[in-house]
């Protein structure tokens, strides 16, 4: 008997080290295939709008429908949009996944308000332009503007912002609390002074994510901010051009588009993506090497 369950008990090592081979390769796999169809996105459109930039077509103004000229309206207002959505979904965001983590008791409302965002997260962005729409243009009386864009990108991105916040806040050590509340500090010192910012690097990174989504949304602004304009917006309640909508007119107007004008707009606005993305990443790594507990 005990040579029969030593030799079971082999058996089934060799399979777990098999099944645990097989679920690596498949891994690397997986991972190789998303990295090369990833750089082989980046890297086409790279080839195809490096060659078309310049400092005229960053810096310049639209000519000829369009189809001539820069994009320097539509890089404004992409900046514009972007930063206002950060006005808004940063601080709101912040301070809810702080409640979530830190002060919300566990229970049945608490994994309702949890599903509620988790949900937010999976709408299609067209509903949450349709939204804005009601709620901003219409309701608010705001218009098509840059303000009523910039609300309704925050209502998008406000979803990622408290979940990555939550997340962040629930991966420092609890220890860190204790120690903070036997010196005598309160708990709102202690989340300020300890917990935030050793959570900092979580909370910019998620933020910083989903407003580089948010910078290459198209359908929640063709009904709040977008309007075929070859100026700068002059104040938050004019409409104004952006990357994405310009890229989306220019490709699917009934005349042949332009080839500098699409695979340029694309290439800043990859551009401009890939660098928040990869600045967000630098800075997190930077500073989790700085934290130690």
């Amino acid at each position: 008997m005990t040579t029969a369950r030593r030799e079971m008990s082999r058996a089934r090592i060799r399979t777990a080290r098999a099944t645990e081979r097989v679920a690596i390769a498949v891994g690397a796999i997986a991972t190789l295939i998303g990295l090369g169809a990833t750089l082989f996105v980046i890297g086409y459109i790279l080839f195809r709008g490096l060659r078309y930039i310049s400092l005229e077509f960053v810096f310049g103004l639209p000519r000829m429908g369009m189809t001539q000229g820069g994009i320097w309206p539509a890089i404004v207002g992409t900046v514009l949009l972007t930063v206002g959505a950060a006005i808004f979904a940063l601080p709101i965001g912040i301070m809810a996944g702080i409640y979530l983590a830190e002060y919300a008791k566990r229970g049945r409302r608490t994994r309702v308000i949890r599903l509620a965002i988790t949900n937010m997260a999976g709408v299609p962005s067209i509903v949450y332009g349709l939204f804005g729409l009601a709620a901003f243009v219409l309701g608010a009386k705001l218009g098509v503007s840059v303000i009523a864009g910039a609300l309704t990108l925050a209502a998008l991105t406000l979803p990622v912002v408290i979940t990555a916040t939550e997340e962040a806040l629930r991966q420092v050590p609890q220890d860190l609390r204790q120690a903070s509340l036997a010196l005598g500090e309160t708990k709102l010192r202690t989340i300020t002074r300890v917990v935030l910012p050793a959570a900092a690097p979580g909370i910019v990174t998620g933020g910083l994510l989903g407003l580089s989504r948010a910078a290459g949304e198209t359908a929640p602004i063709i009904f709040t901010a977008a309007f075929f304009s070859v100026g700068v917006p002059k104040s938050p309640l004019n409409p104004t051009m952006a990357l994405p909508y310009h890229l989306f007119i220019m490709a699917t107007q009934p005349a042949k588009p332009a080839p500098n004008v699409v695979w340029g707009t694309a290439f800043v606005l990859v551009f401009m993506v890939c660098t928040i993305n990869v600045l967000a990443a630098a800075w997190r790594s930077r500073q989790r090497r700085r934290i130690k507990w």
